[in-house]
């Protein structure tokens, strides 16, 4: 519902990293009036600091370094007539009675905003889990940075964050900083992966360690950092079922330490809003529109769940913006949900359910490596489809369509859920 303020919108974008740009272009490209938030000086999120290439593949066709495609998404979203706003901070997202939604927040430029909108979408990104966050004991010297921080201090600030690293965790961002370090004259120690498999995709073990002659030490759980004014070295041992076996630990003298031991939904916003939040990803439960639970605020990338290509991301964010397009001229199609949920070596599924009306995109991953995998469809133990995989890993999302209408030989009941699992063959 439209309103005479002129600080309507009929959508309001948080976010001006990948997910939020490319959600902007489309909908303000159809005509909606549309605003794109940004809390930092400059738009394009994480991308401004990932000065390596390999962005842009899928989406583009073409290799890019992050700040290219940065560069690309914003051009597309300025082009097509979004409003920016830079330095600005949402402290609020609230459902009025009227079906609007204000949006409170404090600009440096604009001072104290209160924005409506026909339509939300929460677009800000993740997070870097920390040393809180997994417990490592030892001391709390300097020279331990998350992953991500490492790499803002030496691609935009130009510092090196010390000589002797050790990254704890296979993460993407750790694997490029191993490699990154290394360009920089720093001597990184190795890699250390407390799971029997890297968490990173394969293709940067194989350009960012394998190439450099970097150890990666897998089923190995850091047990103590020792220092005192900086890390002075850390100690590490092999484990089965979470216990160290100590007669085998191993120390690692360093300096610096990184964190690449996982990303989380920014989801602080989502919940003051509301927001029902997905367990399994730390992100919102949305449906098959990537619309939440409350109606007009919609969520897409990495704060809906953790992307491993941003090509994903804008993919995904492309789909909302249709999305919302389609809300606001009261076309979207109702009442056709079923639930889903993961199933058997599935860590999560998203959107939350699936539309009996439409084709449907599922982004999932997988639990465990597998050579060979048959994906399957489940309700109520009945199987309504069916789809052979190669080379599943947990480091790389899956995508699947399921096609309009799925069943097979039987009708799908529209009460209970539809369960997706994944099984070796």
């Amino acid at each position: 519902m439209k309103s005479d303020n002129k600080n309507y919108y009929d959508v309001i974008i948080i976010g001006g990293g990948a997910a939020g740009l490319s959600v902007g272009a489309v909908t303000a490209e159809a005509g909606l009036k549309t605003a794109i938030i940004e809390r930092e000086a400059d738009l394009g999120g994480i991308l401004l600091q990932c000065i390596h290439n390999g962005f842009g593949l899928h989406h583009f066709n073409e290799e890019l370094t992050g700040p290219e495609y940065a560069a690309k998404v914003e051009t597309a979203a300025i082009k097509a007539g979004c409003q920016i706003f830079t330095e600005t901070t949402v402290s609020a997202i609230i459902k009025q009675a009227n079906k609007n939604i204000t949006v409170d927040c404090s600009s440096a430029i604009h001072g104290a905003l209160e924005l409506e909108a026909g339509a939300v979408v929460l677009a800000m990104g993740c997070r870097e889990r920390n040393r809180g966050n997994i417990g490592v004991p030892g001391a709390r010297p300097a020279g331990i940075y998350a992953a991500g921080f490492a790499q803002r201090l030496l691609n935009i600030k130009g510092c090196v964050p010390g000589k002797k690293a050790v990254i704890i965790g296979s993460g993407d961002i750790g694997l490029i900083m191993a490699r990154r370090l290394r360009w920089s004259g720093v001597e990184v120690k190795a890699v250390v992966e407390i799971m029997p498999h890297a968490s990173g995709l394969p293709r940067n073990i194989a350009q960012c360690l394998e190439d450099f002659n970097i150890p990666l030490y897998l089923s190995y759980m850091t047990t103590k950092i020792n220092g005192k004014q900086r890390v002075e070295s850390i100690e590490i041992a092999p484990h089965k079922n979470g216990i160290a076996d100590m007669s085998k630990a191993v120390k690692i003298d360093c300096d610096t330490l990184l964190l690449s031991v996982g990303l989380v939904p920014e989801n602080e916003l989502s919940v003051k809003a509301g927001i029902e939040l997905n367990l399994d990803t730390g992100g919102p439960v949305v449906d098959s529109s990537l619309m939440t639970n409350i109606q007009g605020i919609f969520a897409c990338g990495n704060v809906l769940h953790v992307h491993d290509l941003v090509d994903f991301v804008s993919e995904e964010a492309i789909v909302t913006g249709h999305a919302v397009i389609n809300y606001l001229n009261n076309k979207a199609i109702a009442n056709n949900e079923i639930k889903v949920i993961p199933g058997t070596n599935v860590k999560y599924t998203v959107p939350n359910s699936y539309n009996r009306a439409v084709n449907n995109s599922f982004y999932l991953r997988s639990m465990m490596v597998m050579d060979s995998a048959e994906l399957t469809v489940y309700q109520h133990e009945h199987p309504v489809y069916r789809k052979k995989l190669k080379h599943v890993k947990p480091a790389e999302m899956l995508q699947i369509q399921l096609p309009v209408s799925i069943e097979t030989s039987m009708e799908l009941d529209p009460i209970l859920p539809l369960t997706i699992s994944l099984e070796a063959i």
